[in-house]
């Protein structure tokens, strides 16, 4: 059992920040207003997507390396659990937005940049159903997720912060750095961090256990 306190600690600290994300008292600035418990959900869940997609890539490298199956199987795993993470802080951003920008979806270069990452990911996803032949699959899957890794951070970091946009941490808007994040936010977005990143890789080992059973003959 003691194998598994990190799976304790991801409960306790999700209990923790979701009670107290809906119940600390926060700044409200400007048209946030309360929408800004959303820092609690919304970042966090890019974490997480950040999280699985570099252990996607990294056992996609090793697979071309060495042509282990095995690593097929946990880019593949971990490329889903990402692209989940991914659509749920898409959905948690675009909430956010439709209190503070005034849509849901909009032409903000953030939230379209991300929006095309992600459906870059889930055509991965796509792919891979779309061959039968294990070994093709995990070849041409590969190749694919390094494609699409590169694509990640310019899509989702580079370029939103070299444009003007309303998204925090652009080229003329302010991010949640020390000086402009009230402290009493940071006592449940720091925690949010590590209980949703471990949130994510428990399921993850929980998605490969399930690819092992399935697949008793790459996994012996």
């Amino acid at each position: 059992m003691a194998r598994h306190w990190w799976k304790a600690l991801a409960i306790l600290l999700l209990i923790y920040v979701i009670i107290a994300g809906f119940t600390i008292k926060i700044p409200i600035i400007g048209t946030n207003g309360q929408s800004s418990r959303g820092l609690f959900f919304h970042v966090p869940m890019w974490i997480c997507m950040y999280t699985m997609f570099t252990i996607s890539v990294v056992n996609s490298l090793l697979y071309l390396s060495k042509y282990d199956l095995r690593r097929d199987v946990y880019a593949s795993s971990a490329a889903r659990v990402g692209a989940f993470f991914g659509v749920l802080g898409f959905a948690t951003g675009s909430l956010w937005a439709t209190y503070t920008w005034g849509g849901t979806l909009t032409d903000d270069p953030k939230q379209m940049c991300t929006a095309i990452a992600i459906l870059i990911y889930l055509a991965y996803l796509v792919l891979r159903i779309s061959i039968h032949d294990i070994d093709k699959r995990a070849r041409i899957s590969a190749v694919f997720n390094i494609f699409a890794f590169a694509l990640l951070i310019p899509l989702t970091y580079i370029i939103p912060r070299m444009v003007d946009s309303l998204h925090p941490g652009s080229a003329t808007t302010p991010g949640f750095a020390s000086k402009d994040t009230d402290g009493g936010m940071k006592m449940v977005l720091y925690p949010a961090f590590i209980g949703w990143t471990l949130l994510s890789v428990w399921i993850y080992t929980l998605v490969v256990r399930y690819k092992k059973l399935e697949l008793k003959n790459i996994f012996k």
